[in-house]
């Protein structure tokens, strides 16, 4: 009973309380990480407070208008660095592209049945758990596979979380000495804004969140943005005005969002299989870095660059990530948005075809009709139809 009790540390604070003790996290983590000149801190500080938060007991939950309005917000920060020249490289580099995304899908369907065959992971847990991206679908077709879903939704969580901490780990190791430092000190987190443009920024955001939530494609909301803002912004129409405090909340929002998925009941369901888990997603990250190291050497690209555009996702942590660091930022964007949309066409219907090649004899999808569990599930994963991951 002590050990239940200290676990829920946030349990029996009032709403008003926990998003306090969230904040107060927040700060103390994040200033914590900017001293050590982590590149993204803005995002990995509340990504990690608010894990702290939920497995202390806490019951705060980022509310679906904030949430898609920060993901517009980002999406105008991609736009923003899309050029005429990001445009004419993937105009010829678009089948290097797709071989590679191709790739990388493929390969992660093969370790999900090489795992599955093996008995690493119960029955098809590991097909469904290690597609990087279209985390809220794979997570309902895993229950109708008879898969543990709620393992489904930790590896796709904790592949999010391993991929941003590995990446901006390794962005520290690639960055010229003292880079960081200096980048650190020079960003000036209340500018003098252009007001014209910071409205037309404000316009596209706003545009986006309603053609997003009302169209209800996937990640409608970002993509909206990010086409947007790099229309105008590449024709030359409008600028788009990003001041870094105004980023700084919207990143603080993604790192919420990442963080207060990690669920006691997901994190118990996933206790057990917590080694065998973690190997799984290393090997995808390691398979992803295998392919990095081809790019440079085919490409010429940087080493960083090539790591973050072949990294297994969420595009939108990984976004935070290239703008914090010394990369080419159009490249990453580009190689990370065409693995998205490649797995939003193809992930499913992969898997399950997958998931039927591992299945037993008379094992296979089931009717969803709506169990208490699923039902429980859809409710907590609803805003994530929005995420690219």
């Amino acid at each position: 009973m002590p050990a239940s009790r200290s676990l829920a540390l946030f349990a029996d604070l009032p709403k008003p309380v926990q998003w306090f003790a969230l904040l107060l996290m927040s700060g103390l983590v994040t200033i914590s990480l900017e001293f050590v000149h982590l590149p993204a801190a803005l995002m990995l500080g509340p990504m990690v407070a608010g894990i702290l938060m939920e497995t202390g007991g806490g019951s705060v939950r980022i509310p679906y208008i904030p949430l898609n309005a920060a993901q517009a917000v980002i999406g105008c920060m991609i736009g923003r660095s899309i050029t005429p020249a990001t445009i004419e490289e993937f105009g010829h580099e678009w089948s290097l592209f797709l071989g590679v995304v191709s790739v990388i899908v493929v390969a992660s369907s093969a370790l999900g049945y090489l795992l599955s065959r093996l008995r690493v992971l119960s029955r098809t847990t590991a097909v469904w758990g290690l597609l990087p991206g279209a985390a809220p679908a794979m997570i309902f077709m895993a229950e109708a596979f008879g898969a543990d879903f709620r393992l489904v939704a930790f590896m796709q969580y904790l592949r999010v979380v391993l991929v941003a901490v590995a990446a901006s780990a390794i962005a520290i190791l690639w960055m010229p000495p003292n880079l960081g430092a200096a980048a650190a000190h020079s960003t000036v987190m209340f500018p003098e804004m252009h007001i014209g443009a910071f409205a037309v920024t404000l316009c596209v955001a706003s545009v986006s969140l309603v053609l997003g939530i009302r169209s209800k494609v996937p990640a409608g909301v970002l993509i909206f943005a990010m086409a947007i803002a790099a229309v105008l912004h590449v024709l030359g129409w409008a600028s788009i005005e990003l001041p870094p405090w105004f980023l700084a909340v919207s990143y603080a929002v993604m790192g919420w969002n990442i963080g207060l998925r990690f669920t006691r009941e997901v994190l118990a369901a996933a206790a057990r299989a917590l080694p065998q888990t973690l190997m799984s997603i290393m090997i995808l990250i390691g398979f992803c870095a295998g392919l990095a190291a081809i790019l440079v050497k085919v490409l010429g690209v940087d080493p960083l660059t090539a790591y973050l555009a072949t990294s297994p996702g969420g595009v939108d942590s990984v976004a935070i990530i290239a703008a914090s660091t010394p990369v080419d930022v159009p490249f990453v964007i580009a190689l990370q948005t065409v693995r998205f949309l490649l797995i939003l066409m193809v992930g499913p219907s992969l898997s399950g075809f997958v998931a039927r090649l591992v299945s037993d004899p008379g094992e296979g999808p089931k009717s969803l009709s709506n169990p208490p569990d699923v039902q429980k599930l859809k409710e907590e994963v609803r805003n994530d139809v929005g995420d690219l991951d």
